[in-house]
C-alpha cells in the first residue's frame, strides 16, 4: 500500500480509503471484519458522516481495540455552532473514541456557507473543537465547482473532498490547485456514484493523478477491500487497452446520469429516485433488461407516479432533469 501525507494535517494516509456509506446495509460485525480486512491491506484512513445512519455506530463497534490503527474523518450538515457542537459531541460517543482526527463541513450549499463561516455558525464550533483536542483538523465536502474555487483559498481549510472520476473531471485544475497548497484532496464518488462498473479502471484511473490524496470507495464486502486495495497497488502507467475502456466509459456516460447521492429525497411521491435511474442505467446501458424488468417491477412506487413537483431537482447537487428522465424511465419500462 502506498502512503501520503494528507496536505497540511500532516497525518501519513492510504492512498486507498474506506468510504463509510456501504455499512448501512450491512451490521456491526460485518463491519468488524471490514475493519479486520482493512488491517491486513494496509488501508488506514476511514471516512464516515452523521448522515450515513449507523454507519458511524458500527464502526464505533468494530474499531474497539484497533482505533489507534487508523485516520478517522466523519462530517456532519450543522451549519450553526450549536448544532456542530453537538453533531461532534455525537460522533465522539458513536465512534467510540476521544477524538476524530478530520472532522469535515458536509456538501453545504452556497446560502449553507455563509451561514457556515458567518457569527455563530459551525465553523466556529468546529475551530474550538480543535483548540479542546476533540478533533485534530478541519476539512470540507463539496459538489460544486464554484465552492470548491472558493474553499481552495481559505486558510482554514484543510482537506476538500469533491467527486472525481472517469466522467468527472470538472475539478482537475482545482485539485492541482489543492496540491500546490498543501491542502488535501480526497476523491468521493470514484465509480460516479455506481454508474461505473468497472472499478479497477475508475481507480487506477484516479491513482494516476499524482494529486489525488487519497480515494475512498464505498465498500460493504472484504472482497471489494481486496480488489481494490489491488488496483491502487498496481502503479505502472495506463496502458493501452485501459485508455481505450476508459473512453468507452466515457462516451457510454457522458454526464447527465445519476451518481446515487440520494440529496434528492424524499420523493413527494415516494419514489426512490435512485433506485430507478439505477434499474434503467442497467436496462439501457448494460443490456441486462430481464434482471432490470424483474427488479423494477417490485418497486413500491415507479417513475409514473411522479408527480412533476421538481423538489427533488432543486436538491440535485449536479443540476439533474430529473423529471425528464423519470420520463424516459417510463418509456423504457412501461410505467
Amino acid at each position: 500500500m502506498e502512503y501520503r501525507i494528507l496536505g497540511k494535517t500532516g497525518l501519513e494516509i492510504s492512498r486507498l480509503g474506506f468510504g463509510g456509506i456501504p455499512i448501512q446495509k450491512i451490521d456491526a460485525e460485518g463491519t468488524r471484519a471490514l475493519i479486520s480486512e482493512l488491517i491486513s491491506e494496509g488501508v488506514n484512513f476511514i471516512d464516515t458522516a452523521r448522515a450515513y445512519t449507523v454507519s458511524e455506530e458500527y464502526l464505533g463497534y468494530a474499531l474497539s481495540g484497533v482505533r489507534d490503527k487508523f485516520v478517522l474523518a466523519t462530517k456532519s450538515m450543522a451549519r450553526t455552532r450549536d448544532g456542530m457542537a453537538r453533531d461532534i459531541e455525537s460522533s465522539l460517543k458513536a465512534l467510540g473514541t476521544s477524538y476524530i482526527d478530520l472532522y469535515q463541513i458536509h456538501n453545504p450549499s452556497p446560502k449553507d456557507f455563509e451561514a457556515v463561516i458567518a457569527e455563530g455558525g459551525a465553523l466556529e464550533a468546529l475551530i474550538a473543537a480543535k483548540k479542546s483536542g476533540k478533533i485534530g483538523h478541519i476539512g470540507i465536502t463539496l459538489h460544486s465547482v464554484e465552492l470548491f474555487k472558493r474553499a481552495v483559498e481559505l486558510d482554514w481549510v484543510e482537506t476538500i473532498m469533491f467527486p472525481y472520476n472517469i466522467v468527472e473531471t470538472q475539478g482537475e485544475e482545482l485539485i492541482s490547485l489543492c496540491a500546490k497548497k498543501n491542502i488535501g484532496f480526497i476523491c468521493m464518488k470514484p465509480l460516479a456514484g455506481g454508474a461505473i462498473d468497472d472499478p479497477t479502471t475508475a481507480l487506477r484511473f484516479i491513482a494516476s493523478n499524482p494529486d489525488v490524496t487519497v480515494v475512498i470507495p464505498g465498500m460493504a464486502d472484504t472482497n471489494e477491500i481486496k480488489e481494490n486495495a489491488n488496483a491502487i497497488a498496481y502503479t505502472s502507467p495506463l496502458n493501452d487497452d485501459e485508455r481505450e475502456k476508459i473512453a468507452k466509459i466515457r462516451e457510454l456516460l457522458g454526464t447527465n446520469f445519476c451518481r446515487r447521492c440520494n440529496y434528492c429525497a424524499p420523493c413527494t411521491a415516494g419514489i426512490n429516485i435512485p433506485s430507478v435511474f439505477l434499474l434503467e442505467g442497467y436496462f439501457s446501458r448494460y443490456d441486462l433488461k430481464d434482471w432490470a424488468l424483474v427488479r423494477y417491477s417490485k418497486l413500491e412506487k415507479t417513475a409514473s407516479d411522479c408527480v412533476g413537483c421538481g423538489v427533488c431537482e432543486t436538491r440535485c447537487p449536479y443540476n439533474l432533469p430529473i423529471r425528464e428522465m423519470l420520463k424516459k424511465a417510463v418509456d423504457v419500462f412501461g410505467k
